[in-house]
Parts: C-alpha cells; structure tokens; sequence
C-alpha cells in the first residue's frame, strides 16, 4: 500500500540539481519510475522506517523503498521474519507484498548523484519527513538506517543531533513516547565489508519487537 499525504509530492522539484539529474536518468531509462519514490506501508503503523535515499536502479526504478537493489533482500527478508512483511521479498510494486504495522520511508525522496544528497537537499526534504511523522498517530518507535537518516529524524523533531549521537543498536527517547532505534544502513558496501551483518540487524529489529510488544 502507497500512502498519499501531505508528506509527499509526486511533483516535487524542490531542489534543482536533484530534479535535473532525475531528467538525465529518465532519458537514459525510459521505464524507470524517476520520481520523488512515495512511503510504502500501512499509514498509521506504529513501526517507521527511515532509509538515505533512492537507489539509481532500486527505488528510482520501481518506485517502492529498497526494492531492485542490493538493499531489499536483507531488509525485506528480516521485516518477513520478525512479522513485519507478508513476503520475504519486495519485487515490484504489483507483487501483492504488504508491510504489517509497518512502513518505509526515506530521508531523501529523489534520486541523488552517486547516492549522495547535499545538505541542503536534505533539509529541503525534511518537511516531508516531518509532516509523516505529525500524522502518524499511533507512532511508538522509529529504525534510522544511517547517520543522515538519523539526523534527518532528529531535524524532523526539532532536536539537536549532538544530543543522542547515531550508534549501531542505540536507542534513543523521542518527544510523544517515541523510541528511536540506530542501525547501520542495509547498504552493499555495509554487508560486504561486514559492518553489518545479518545477525547484527536481526539483533535490532528483535529489539523493535520486543518493545512493541
């Protein structure tokens, strides 16, 4: 399910540089999605969570967060063990997979360069990201994956990022009685480079689990 809220513009062209490149792409492949990607989930789940960005042939092609990308298989793979997705695998936006109490959402909506936004980029779309959060009444617990992730969050809180740095597995206490949880990113170069392993996100979301419960 794509949800449709004040927290997302499919015509957004906020940021210039962010909106040329998506012109480039589309150029290049025609059939990708090539726009701001939506939030994937159910709307009032209790369970958010917040990636980087779009990748160039993940998201930016499919249209749905971490899906046809290095990315999705451990993601989606360990929301399916924990209760969280009703398949183990996200494929594309018609394969009937739904998120359960959950959704997906990035710091990020537009495809950057190289994966990799600029700050102000960032900022720009923090409003998205702080409009979901407003109105998502039943919110109770949050999974940053990454430091900008983490920091947008926090942004989107009014809080400072120095006050509860990002750590692996940290957690943090958020104003409304929500819990914010830190894990690496489910990035390739994470899981190649055993940053993150399998055990390591699996020992988070148990964590996540757990405190919904």
């Amino acid at each position: 399910m794509e949800i449709k809220l004040a927290a997302y513009d499919p015509n957004c062209c906020r940021c210039p540089r962010l909106a040329s490149f998506l012109d480039e792409v589309k150029a290049e492949h025609p059939t990708y999605f090539c726009k701001p990607v939506p939030p994937f989930g159910y709307p009032q789940a209790r369970f958010l969570i917040v990636g980087l960005a779009p990748g160039l042939h993940g998201a930016n092609a499919t249209g749905r967060p971490f899906t046809g990308d290095w990315c999705g298989p451990l993601l989606y793979g360990s929301l399916y063990r924990y209760g969280f997705a009703s398949k183990p695998e996200s494929l594309h936006r018609e394969d009937g997979l739904q998120l359960i109490d959950c959704r997906i959402s990035n710091a990020v909506k537009c495809l950057p360069p190289q994966n990799k936004p600029e700050l102000g980029e960032i900022r720009n779309c923090n409003r998205f990201l702080s409009s979901e959060i407003k109105t998502s009444t039943e919110l109770k617990v949050i999974l940053a994956l990454g430091t900008v992730a983490h920091q947008s969050v926090m942004e989107a809180f009014g809080l400072k990022a120095k006050d509860r740095k990002f750590a692996h597995h940290a957690r943090h206490a958020l104003p409304g009685g929500v819990t914010l949880f830190d894990s690496y990113h489910v990035s390739r170069y994470n899981t190649n480079t055993g940053r993150l392993t399998e055990a390591m996100f699996h020992a988070v979301l148990e964590d996540i689990r757990a405190s919904l419960k």
